[in-house]
This record gives structure tokens, C-alpha cells and sequence, in this order.
């Protein structure tokens, strides 16, 4: 089956697949875009990275991940802000050498409480704070910083950002086309403020990747590992995609799913049942099933 043309792969939903493995299996699988992740590019290099990107005629929808910067000021601090710089170098590159269509957005998870503190209120105010100091160098490098909400049971050990409103307001100092938001389906759905969050993202033009996965319980004892195949759970994945498509947002969606049983599974059949499920649950509710990304 071909795979809808604004579909792109995570690459996190084939975790132990090498760049060139993603990159090949992806493209072979019909697909026009795919979501890189900073360690395989950083197992051959940057550079070399972006050769292989565009030599595989794919663009770019997102670069995962930074973040990572709650900690108090210090030296483990200063390490986390250099490593997201890094990250907005690579965003950048690896964007500039995608297919057409490509996009230098690089997705931020917070970061959760530092070891032995219950302060929730003083770690929220420091990735202000590293917001604030990053938003300029993403500016000038012409990268997007995401900031990713995640479900509210990571709050303590991934991300102290729970909800698509948080997220916003973190971003509402900067323009949009600097700071922005992640929608991914998995850790907002629940939200009760979810739809008008979205319709608020989509006016002041946030939304800097849509992602789809599903939810089903019971969960694994590894929460991180939680996500499905799209239509596999409880998501209504046609309000969620009908209110993204609302705000005019026209970009790539990703499929970006943490299962182990997925990630033993042969590249090749992830995926063609991750563009069969999301052919199924995703696409019909989309505004027009020609490619239609923001050039």
C-alpha cells in the first residue's frame, strides 16, 4: 500500500534501526517524510548524515529530541543547554538537506524534577528560563523549538510540562515561527481543555508537528513504552485530527510509537501497518488527501 503523502515516520517507531535502515525502509515503504532522532545521526556524523538524508529523497518533519533543562543552575545545567545548541545545529543542517517541504523543528521534552526535589513550580520556571536563553539561537539558525507536553503520569521523571496550555504559555514570550508546541495525540488526549488548546495553538500558529499514536490499558509496567498503532485504542483520532486540520495546519504527521513488541518486529512490516493504520484512523479526517505541506 502507499503510504499517504503528508504521512512521515518517527524514527523512534522503528527504535533499533540504523540511520541508513530508517532512512532506506522508510522511503521504500512508500513514505515522503520521516522523523530523525539525534543518536543515529550522531553514529555517523552530522555531515554525513545530511548526505544520506538527502540522498534519500525524504524530507525532514521533526529532529528528536532536547531538552532535558529543569536542573538548577550549574555545571550539569550548563552541559544540558550546550547539548540543546548542538541540537539546533543539527536541526538545521539536517532540514537544509531534506527534500522540499522540509522542516527544521526540533522537538524539546522538558525534563522532570531533579533528583531529591519536590519543587514543580521552580522547575517550570527554569525551562523558561532555558527558553529564554535558546530562543535566540534558534531564531538565527532558522529552527523551530517544539516544546512537547507529555501525559501527566511522566511529570516527575520526563516532563514537567503536562498540558497543551502549558506549553503555549512557555511559548507565548517568543514569535511562533521560534517557539512552539507538539501536538501528540498520546499525551493529550485526555485533556478536557484539549480542543480549544488546539483551536488556540492553530491562531497563533504553534503547532509545530502534529503526532498520532494510540492509548490502551492496561498499561505496560513501563509506562514509556505505552503507545499503539493508530486506531489499536481509546484515541478519538477524528476530533483530535479534524481540529488540527481547523486551524489550517497543513504539514507533515507523524506516527511515533514506544512499544517493545513493535520495536522487534521487521522494519518492513512496521512500517506497512503504520501507514495501513494511519490510513485507516488518521487520513480520513484529514482536509485533502493530496500532499499538501507548507512549502
Amino acid at each position: 500500500m502507499t503510504a499517504h503523502p503528508r504521512l512521515s515516520l518517527n524514527q523512534a517507531t522503528i527504535k533499533y534501526a540504523d540511520l541508513d535502515e530508517a532512512l532506506s525502509v522508510t522511503a521504500g515503504g512508500g513514505y515522503e517524510a520521516i522523523g530523525l532522532w539525534r543518536e543515529p545521526v550522531q553514529e555517523v556524523g552530522l555531515d554525513e548524515s545530511a548526505r544520506r538524508l538527502a540522498d534519500s529523497g525524504l524530507r525532514l518533519s521533526t529532529y528528536c529530541r532536547g531538552g532535558f533543562f529543569t536542573v538548577p543552575e550549574g555545571q550539569a545545567r550548563r552541559a544540558a543547554l550546550d547539548d540543546n545548541r548542538r541540537g539546533i545545529e543539527e536541526t538545521a543542517t539536517l532540514a537544509a538537506a531534506g527534500a522540499p517541504g522540509s522542516k527544521g523543528v526540533f522537538v524539546l521534552v522538558a525534563g522532570g524534577l531533579p533528583e531529591g526535589s519536590t519543587d514543580l513550580i521552580g522547575a517550570r520556571a527554569r525551562v523558561a528560563d532555558a527558553l529564554a536563553e535558546l530562543a535566540p539561537e534558534a531564531q538565527a539558525a532558522g529552527v523551530t523549538l517544539a516544546i512537547e507536553p507529555l501525559h501527566p503520569m511522566y511529570a516527575s521523571d520526563r516532563a514537567v510540562v503536562s498540558t497543551l496550555k502549558q506549553a503555549l504559555d512557555l511559548a507565548a514570550p517568543f514569535e511562533p515561527q521560534v517557539v512552539g508546541a507538539t501536538v501528540d495525540t498520546f499525551h493529550i488526549w485526555w485533556d478536557p481543555e484539549v480542543l480549544p488548546q488546539i483551536a488556540r495553538a492553530g491562531a497563533e500558529g504553534r503547532i509545530a508537528t502534529y503526532q498520532v499514536c494510540d492509548w490502551r490499558t492496561p498499561l505496560p509496567a513501563d509506562v514509556l513504552l505505552g503507545r499503539h498503532y493508530p486506531g489499536d485504542g481509546v484515541i478519538d483520532f477524528a476530533t483530535l485530527t479534524v481540529a488540527v486540520e481547523a486551524t489550517g495546519y497543513t504539514g507533515d504527521i507523524e506516527v511515533e510509537i514506544f512499544n517493545q513488541a513493535i520495536w522487534d518486529t521487521p522494519f518492513a512490516d512496521v512500517v506497512a501497518r503504520t501507514a495501513e493504520a494511519f490510513g485507516a484512523a488518521v487520513a480520513p479526517h484529514l482536509a485533502a488527501s493530496v500532499h499538501a505541506v507548507v512549502e
